[in-house]
């Protein structure tokens, strides 16, 4: 191990170089809207690499790094490198000698790159094409330094090395936020301005050192359905309830150097990023090398679909990448899934991602990638194939990686590309072995371990009732209803009694007849970038709505209908195809764009069909063409919700109920009273297949994304102040001054230990971070609703958690505040309150944990296996911060969560293998003290610690801090103020 004083003389080692000049924002939007042909070259850059010190110059090379990258080694000679205080770096890459060129056919050169064959060595052609991304960025900003030939070495030797779980460098390209993470990443980099100047240092230095795009896409709500004027009034009801929001971050958009905001209206971020934002391979300053991206939002992994590494890290992560902060990664293994056949008539990408979903989480594949092939791959579309890549959180992978091929090629240009850059890129991949052209033999690579799946074999599904991998194949739906009602509560379970469970209810729906029972369709909302994106789903549910209508069959009236596509070349497509209409007059109307029933921005039911719902507690259900179906996601009163294609979507809203088999029974009466079926009103996949040939067109795209910055009038008239430090207004219940780095010093507190805490929570297994940290509505009894209520707010103008994450007052009430939360000490009681234990009382969460506070009482959070699963994170780990949580002892954790938590300076602890809560007798009533050593360097990466409880009761845990960079966080209190204190000392 280092020694304290290594870690010292670490931070005063080396000297930054000044960051180079950058242009200002306006030209940045001004090049990325008028380069769109030209998308791979329009950003400003930092210097050539090889040419400018990279190590911790923290404003020269904005090329930054994957999960957080320590910058003390454990090796000897890295050790001693330290201790020599160095003041300078090495500038020149190590790998320049195989700096080749890349011809333009014509003459002349596209530009140079770092050339993997040039290496001849075998290893590299086994290498999946995901893990040579990962070595191309090695090599090319090796400097031995950050990044040292070992680091290369590791990489080229993968199926070695990658069983042994490596850590090894990555730097991303760029950074990618949605504005429900972007608005507290940018109020925390305001706020690190703030304590930059305070601690009398450069405040300019907190900076994106990296291009930043960040598209507003959370916010809108679905407040008006089945109208023509849809997509107004949300908007302005958007724009009513998120004015200082957005006025938040078109300041930052001005106020930050390298920061793209895409404004309200545009579309859903992974679209946008699919669609337009991709480049695939960037030329800068005549440097060729992969796209990558780290993106605030899990989904960011659809990027994969484009042959474009992403994935999703929290917000906090992502703030440490902004500022050229090193980041690490475990070398993966990476699952190899052969595709072979095509899918059969009438199965959607929807079903296919669903049963690869289920696939592959029966196979574990999280931590790992998953690289896509086979002769199968020339059936899918790039969109079937995004689709695909977007759920990789719900499988669980870090990335569902496909290859650049020809069907890539094809895509790029379609949506715009110019004819140069596609041939650029496809001219970069080749010479660098990093395309697959099926069109040649082909060799299977080696990868860690095996899938392999018959399209043909995939069959149209569901999945739910509460969870995306639970998939149900349409057929078996109606008996697995069934099965639900009778279940006990859980996954899979309702526990409704036998009698009750043909109960109907009937009510007056403005003033004609409807009725509700078990399972009766509440919301059918196409919805999701997941789905939005494909033109082969969407036109799909199209052609369902107009056979519909012409077979005179109509959705009721009652059901709460909507469309929110992902981008505007949606809605340019369906007006093309004249199918718009149809959806129309089944009530899909476009209500915005933008992520909506998906995060739980599905707006208010209709109060009659609401208290339909309550007073007689009928489950109702919910069907979307999300990702997500976590119970209390989408909406309070939907305890079922099952994601499903867009054609099905609208094909249950036609049925009104999920208890019901398409195969047997009909779906409604329709013209002359005839019963009408499901085959009736399915489209064949020819007739899918023309109506996106004759209607899904490049000039689209051009159009839609040359105007992308353009904005619109509510947007461009707010006006923001031209500064570059925030003024925080005290009386802001939207963004707030958060007190991270109050009574900060420039001396690191060093790490902490657990002295008789109390539980504040006992959780079983797969307890999200949609429990953790909600996204959705504000309940109107809850702790923050008193907070905004104290404050003058109306209960109408409340807004959803995820809209004012700007606001740590809020959050930190929100904090566990899911309705749906079981917390084992309240014994059987569900929602979001605990025992206060040293009196008995029940609580909200949130009054429990500032009772604690006050006592002068530190707390820990007990639970089961997954913890902290989802995609609500940043929050997820700075609210239990706030509510004064020091430990989180569980089974397992989910890889971003886990490093969040101690970004936030919590100490994640997990239980030896085989032991939980329960088989420790553990009733969550005990006091818990976990001593750690007070000197940062007496702790290891996976060390096992003894918790011991006042009731005599001890067992062992592995502590996992997992890199020594963690441990460098955990030691300044965490990652925000070990950036602060490294970026000062970096100035000395």
């Amino acid at each position: 191990m280092y020694k304290a004083a290594s870690f010292a003389s670490l931070l005063r080692a080396v000297k930054p170089a000044p960051p180079p000049s950058r242009p200002p924002p306006s030209s940045i939007a001004a090049s990325r809207s008028i380069g769109f042909s030209r998308s791979c070259s329009a950003v400003p850059r930092s210097p050539v690499i090889g040419s400018s010190p990279a190590s911790w110059r923290y404003g020269s090379d904005w090329r930054s790094p994957v999960s957080l990258r320590p910058w003390i080694r454990s090796s000897a000679a890295v050790i001693e490198r330290f201790e020599r205080k160095m003041s300078t770096v090495a500038t020149e890459n190590a790998f320049k000698d195989i700096l080749t060129s890349l011809p333009r056919p014509g003459g002349g050169e596209y530009g140079k790159f770092y050339s993997l064959p040039a290496l001849n060595d075998p290893r590299i052609g086994r290498l999946p094409y995901s893990i040579r991304i990962l070595l191309e960025s090695a090599i090319r900003n090796c400097d031995n330094f950050q990044v040292t030939k070992n680091d290369v070495e590791k990489i080229i030797d993968w199926e070695n090395t990658s069983p042994k779980l490596v850590e090894i460098p990555f730097k991303p390209a760029r950074v990618l936020l949605q504005d429900f993470t972007g608005v507290p990443a940018v109020v925390d980099l305001a706020c690190m301005r703030d304590a930059m100047n305070k601690l009398g240092s450069d405040s300019n230095k907190i900076n994106p050192l990296v291009p930043v795009d960040l598209v507003i896409d959370h916010s809108v709500q679905v407040d008006v359905a089945r109208s023509e004027n849809a997509v107004q009034a949300n908007m302005e009801l958007e724009f009513q309830r998120n004015k200082e929001r957005f006025g938040f971050l078109k300041w930052g958009s001005t106020a930050f150097r390298n920061m793209l905001v895409v404004p309200p209206g545009s579309g859903i971020v992974h679209q946008v990023n699919l669609e337009y934002l991709g480049r695939v391979v960037f030329n800068s300053d005549g440097i060729l090398y992969p796209d990558s991206v780290v993106g605030t939002d899990s989904h960011t992994t659809m990027i994969d679909g484009l042959g474009v590494a992403g994935w999703g890290v929290g917000g906090i992560e992502a703030e440490a990448a902004m500022l050229g902060q090193p980041m690490s990664m475990v070398l993966p293994g990476v699952v190899g899934f052969k595709l072979s056949g095509k899918l059969r008539n009438g199965v959607t990408a929807t079903d296919l991602v669903l049963t690869v979903t289920q696939m592959l989480r029966k196979h574990g594949v999280v931590g790992k990638f998953v690289e896509f092939y086979g002769e199968g791959m020339g059936e899918l579309s790039l969109a079937d194939r995004a689709t695909i890549a977007n759920m990789s959180p719900e499988y669980g992978a870090t990335m569902g990686f496909f290859p650049v091929d020809h069907v890539t090629l094809q895509y790029l240009k379609l949506t715009g590309r110019s004819d140069e850059t596609v041939s650029m890129i496809e001219a970069y991949l080749r010479a660098n072995k990093m395309f697959v052209d099926y069109n040649e033999p082909q060799t299977e690579g080696a990868y860690s371990s095996y899938l392999e799946l018959d399209l043909a074999d995939v069959e149209p599904c569901i999945s739910g009732p509460k969870r995306p991998h639970d998939r149900v194949p349409l057929k078996e739906m109606k008996a697995d209803w069934h099965a639900c009602l009778d279940n006990k509560v859980g996954f899979k379970g309702f526990a409704v009694p036998k009698e009750s469970q043909e109960k109907v209810v009937k009510f007056n729906f403005r003033g004609q007849p409807a009725e509700l029972k078990h399972g009766s369709v509440v919301i059918a909302a196409i919805t999701s970038c997941t789905n939005t994106s494909n033109p082969s789903v969407m036109l799909g549910a199209a052609l369902v709505a107009k056979k519909a209508c012409e077979l005179g069959l109509q959705v009721k009236p009652w059901i709460k209908t909507s469309l929110a596509p992902g981008s505007g070349v949606v809605t340019k497509y369906l007006l093309k195809s004249g199918l718009q209409e149809y959806l129309n007059k089944q009530g899909f109307h476009i209500v915005g764009y933008g992520c909506t029933t998906c995060i739980g921005n599905s707006g208010d039911l209709d109060e009659a069909v609401g208290a339909a719902i309550s007073d007689n507690d009928i489950v109702a259900a919910a069907v979307l063409s999300g990702n997500r179906n976590f119970e209390g996601r989408v909406h309070p009163l939907t305890r079922a919700n099952y994601l499903a294609s867009p054609p099905l979507v609208v094909a249950y809203a036609l049925a009104g109920t999920v208890n019901i088999d398409f195969e047997k029974e009909p779906i409604g009466v329709g013209k002359d009273g005839k019963e009408v079926y499901f085959k009736e009103i399915w489209p064949s996949n020819e007739e899918v297949a023309e109506v996106v040939q004759s209607s899904v067109l490049p000039d689209m795209f051009k159009s839609t994304y040359e105007a992308i910055t353009k904005g619109n009038p509510m947007w461009n008239h707010l006006t923001v102040p031209a500064t570059t430090l925030y003024s925080w207004d005290p009386n802001s219940t939207y963004i707030h001054e958060p007190p991270y780095f109050k009574n900060m010093t420039m001396a690191p507190p060093g790490p902490h230990g657990v002295k008789d805490a109390y539980c504040l929570l006992n959780f079983g297994d797969s307890i999200t971070t949609d429990h953790i940290s909600p996204a959705g509505s504000i309940h109107k009894d809850s702790p923050a609703a008193k907070y905004l209520l104290e404050r003058g707010v109306d209960r109408k103008d409340f807004n959803s958690y995820g809209s004012r994450r700007g606001n740590d007052e809020v959050m930190a009430r929100g904090t566990f505040a899911n309705i749906r939360l079981v917390n084992k000490l309240l014994k059987g009681e569900v929602g979001p309150k605990t025992i206060h234990i040293p009196t008995g009382d029940t609580l909200y969460v949130f009054d429990a944990a500032m009772r604690y506070k006050a006592n002068g009482h530190d707390t820990i959070v007990l639970a089961g296996a997954e913890y902290g699963s989802g995609s609500s994170r940043d929050w997820a780990a700075k609210g239990p911060m706030l509510l004064g949580v020091k430990a989180v002892i569980a089974k397992s954790f989910e890889r971003i969560h886990r490093s969040n938590l101690v970004g936030m300076g919590i100490i994640p602890l997990c239980f030896k293998p085989g032991e939980d809560a329960d088989s420790l007798g553990l009733t969550g009533h005990e006091r818990y003290t976990i001593d750690l050593p007070s000197n940062i360097s007496e702790i290891r990466p996976g060390q096992d610690i003894t918790v011991v409880t006042d009731t005599g009761k001890s067992f062992t845990c592995t502590v996992r801090f997992d890199t020594e960079v963690e441990l460098a966080y955990f030691n300044n209190g965490g990652i925000l103020p070990f950036v602060i204190r490294n970026l000062i000392n970096s100035q000395k």
